[in-house]
């Protein structure tokens, strides 16, 4: 893991083209992918199941055989942890809520804002190189409160052709029966256009891998989707008051999810930024996924030096972390300097992992920079608003003027036109 001055990684950043590369050679591949779906269908399906994940699957659809099957697989700390989170993430979520509203402007006008959930939602719930149950806490229980009338997850099989036993306990947990056994870009074009047996929806939320992050920006426009995850990153700014240790392993957390996961430490101490690369190699030869957290930190983890607090927060912003750590003395009263995070946590009791599984927040995140324009996921993202306008003809009357004046000004006189007929009747348009 290198460390670098933050003028040096802003200018590495600039000139680095990878990522761009790597999404023009998939693009091709998701493409093929996509069409395949939609000419072919259910047999699509079965076909890249078999040549990506390598299972043979007879049924795409998870049987109440397999849910109960799974419920006898996991154990009951499992589910006394999972009850817990749930509660916790309810919690949060529950205040995200938002209600209709309609005021009287005046004598006539009544305007207002009404708020309907999405009809159906798809959830993509990774697999691969581990199993993911918080995910699917984390994704349904925000559509649940936004009272989503159906809900779909796909996920991708086990080499024995079943779903995870943890991941379908999770989705019986919540409340989700629809459970499909694909993953892949395969699996966001059957959420996105539907296939004999995957009904199609109306929205796609869910992180994925490379694949999945461009099938979802494929598909948008026919459907709509929450974001376009990256990789993972985790970025810890930190001063001499934290404990080396904390700080090594929050970043060796991250960087376990993938290979291509960022790893950002910022500090404007050399000293402390030593002991903690130090501490963090230390760390790694005790972690089973250290073959992964090696490739990570070598190839996307920097130690980033600043001059002072004043580039550490500019730096932070200009980068808008995934995750955020601030582990610094009277850290919430540094909240102010953040401007772009997805999620930030406060003081040295406050690590990432507890956002990922416990707190409350969602641990959907935007990623790869995009905190500087979009938020975590939420009730919201199931959520749509329709404005409510409503006239008396009193009301239409005394606005007819300004309205007419202004269509006729945009050269729009069948707009005109309409409000002439209520106004001055039968072939009214002058």
């Amino acid at each position: 893991m290198r460390i670098i001055t933050a003028d040096s990684y802003l200018e590495e950043e600039r000139n680095t083209t990878t990522l761009e590369q790597d999404n023009q050679n998939l693009d091709k591949t998701v493409l093929e992918i996509i069409q395949k779906v939609r000419q072919t269908g259910d047999q699509s399906l079965y076909d890249y199941t078999e040549a990506f994940d390598g299972v043979k699957l007879t049924e795409l659809l998870v049987s109440e055989e397999e849910f109960t099957e799974a419920a006898e697989l996991v154990d009951g700390n499992f589910i006394n942890s999972l009850r817990q989170a749930k509660q916790n993430i309810e919690e949060f979520h529950q205040k995200q809520l938002e209600k209709s509203w309609f005021f009287h402007k005046s004598s006539g006008i009544t305007l207002g804002q009404m708020i309907t959930p999405i009809g159906r939602a798809g959830i993509y719930i990774p697999g691969g190189k581990a199993a993911y149950p918080s995910s699917v806490l984390m994704n349904v229980i925000p559509a649940k409160l936004a009272q989503v009338e159906e809900i779909a997850i796909v996920t991708p099989p086990q080499k024995d052709g079943k779903v995870n036993p943890y991941v379908l306990t999770a989705a019986r947990e919540v409340g989700v029966d629809t459970v499909y056994k694909i993953g892949g870009a395969q699996a966001i074009a059957a959420l996105a256009y539907g296939t004999e047996t995957v009904s199609k929806v109306d929205k796609i939320v869910g992180p994925g891998n490379a694949f999945v992050a461009r099938a979802k920006k494929w598909v948008f426009g026919d459907v709509a989707i929450d974001m376009i995850a990256g990789p993972s990153e985790i970025c810890v700014a930190a001063d001499g008051s934290a404990p080396t240790a904390y700080i090594a392993a929050d970043l060796l957390s991250q960087a376990e999810h993938d290979e291509r996961a960022r790893t950002f430490f910022i500090t404007n101490s050399t000293t402390l930024a030593e002991k903690v690369r130090n501490e963090m190699y230390i760390q790694l030869e005790m972690l089973e996924r250290k073959d992964i957290i090696k490739a990570s930190l070598q190839d996307f983890g920097r130690i980033i030096i600043t001059k002072n607090e004043q580039e550490t927060f500019d730096l932070i912003n200009q980068i808008a972390p995934e995750h955020l750590e601030l582990m610094m003395e009277n850290a919430s009263d540094k909240l102010p300097f953040v401007k772009n995070a997805g999620a930030i946590f406060l003081g040295n009791y406050s690590p990432e992992p507890l956002g990922d599984y416990f707190a409350g927040p969602n641990h959907t995140l935007p990623t790869s920079g995009t905190a500087a324009f979009s938020s975590p996921l939420g009730v919201y993202d199931f959520m749509k608003k329709s404005s409510i306008i409503q006239y008396s003809q009193e009301a239409l009357l005394k606005a007819s003027e300004p309205i007419i004046h202004l269509a006729e000004t945009e050269g729009l006189t069948a707009h005109a036109n309409a409000i002439y007929q209520r106004r001055d009747g039968k072939n009214a348009q002058k």
